[in-house]
């Protein structure tokens, strides 16, 4: 068999008046500003042929894929047509960038992390993020900040596939968490390294941790803010406080190990209730993973200027192109610190991630709660779309 089934998106070439090429954009292929280029998506499940491998690439047999909200934001379009997901994107392409496989052909120097060439029949997972390793953020040590990135499922072919070809540089076995939990829910596991890592990233990478015995606020229980409840109670945080307006996410939050949930609608003050339930104390770290900062950021000042603890950490994971104002007065006074955090690339975190699955540290596939076949990728889409907060990770299954 010489082709495949896959999930392409295609748009239309269309820039807003306001749009200003990047010196990176390819005129009518390739743009940094997505939302304001991309015109009237439409989704195709269609015949494909099978990638051809590169001498340092492996090709995977995709066993599962999960519906990130970037490929729902690519899927749905404005009021005059254009997408919402406003970064890095080239149509069309095929989406799907959460996933795992087994590697079916192996490229000449495609070499795992101990420099062996990867094997035919290895499960592995892959990072999103094709970082180039030669640039200079690569080679300080920032790959999440690559200037020549290019991105699976956004730039170049995803996952919503029966096959891809990856970089063996991003390609990570899995074959400890497919041994403990079995080949259909290990490589549902393995799925979930991705969007587990993104968590990983902002809370363990850039924020620095806390110490054990902490208290952790959470914002937003969707997939990212429920791996950060999963970690951080994995990492020993004393109490997990998740904030969320949705029953259906409230109820995976105390799945995954919060030990009070707050929801916004239906208090007063949600900074008065963090700091009832640290009895005065606020916590030692916020992890605003809802991307809805607006109603989340003054929460979390106000906290922190009421409560007790000094050296707070506030990491922003939730993505949204909005101001907010910020009192510097709160920071210097209680010794806060903010933290920007993108991506989940480099710094031990994917290999780290594996191993706390494989130990059964965590378990992200709690949060799974829909799963489609891959000819219904349309569909699955449309309802992760329309149902948005009430569902937990949708799951594409080729």
């Amino acid at each position: 068999m010489d082709d495949m089934l896959a999930a392409v998106l295609y748009a239309k070439w269309d820039p807003k008046p306001e749009y200003k090429p990047t010196p990176k954009d390819i005129e009518g292929k390739l743009t940094y500003l997505g939302g304001l280029v991309w015109r009237y998506p439409e989704l195709r499940v269609e015949r494909r042929p099978i990638p051809k491998i590169k001498e340092d690439e492996v090709l995977i047999k995709v066993k599962a894929c999960g519906i990130c909200g970037s490929d729902i934001h690519m899927y749905e379009s404005d009021k005059d047509g254009y997408i919402l997901y406003p970064g890095l994107t080239a149509f069309p392409c095929v989406l799907g960038h959460e996933f795992s496989g087994e590697i079916v052909k192996v490229g000449e120097k495609a070499y795992n992390q101990w420099g062996e060439k990867f094997e035919v029949g290895t499960p592995v997972t892959a990072e999103e993020m094709v970082w180039c390793g030669y640039c200079r953020h690569c080679r300080d040590g920032y790959p999440n900040h690559c200037i020549n990135l290019q991105e699976i499922g956004f730039s170049r072919d995803g996952a919503f596939a029966e096959y891809i070809a990856v970089p063996a540089r991003v390609v990570w076995e899995i074959t400890e968490i497919v041994e403990r939990y079995g080949e259909k829910k290990g490589y549902e596991a393995g799925a979930l390294v991705e969007p587990t890592s993104v968590a990983y990233n902002g809370i363990f990478e850039r924020g620095g941790g806390f110490r054990p015995g902490a208290y952790v606020v959470v914002f937003g229980a969707g997939p990212i803010g429920l791996a950060g409840i999963a970690l951080s109670k994995a990492a020993g945080a004393a109490k997990v406080i998740a904030v969320e307006i949705a029953e259906a996410r409230q109820k995976l939050a105390k799945e995954m190990g919060a030990d009070v949930v707050i929801d916004p609608t239906k208090i007063d003050s949600v900074s008065g209730k963090i700091l009832e339930v640290t009895h005065g104390e606020g916590a030692d770290m916020y992890v605003e993973a809802a991307g809805a900062f607006p109603k989340t950021w003054p929460a979390i000042e106000e906290t922190i200027w009421n409560g007790e603890k000094v050296n707070a950490k506030v990491v922003a994971i939730g993505r949204a192109v909005t101001h907010v104002p910020l009192q510097f007065e709160v920071l210097q006074v209680r010794r806060a610190q903010v933290f920007g955090a993108q991506g989940h690339s480099g710094h031990g975190i994917f290999p780290s991630v594996i191993n706390l699955m494989a130990s059964g540290k965590i378990d992200m596939t709690k949060i799974v709660t829909h799963r489609f076949k891959l000819e219904d990728a349309a569909e699955a889409l449309k309802f992760a779309s329309k149902q948005k907060s009430n569902i937990g990770k949708v799951l594409i299954k080729p």
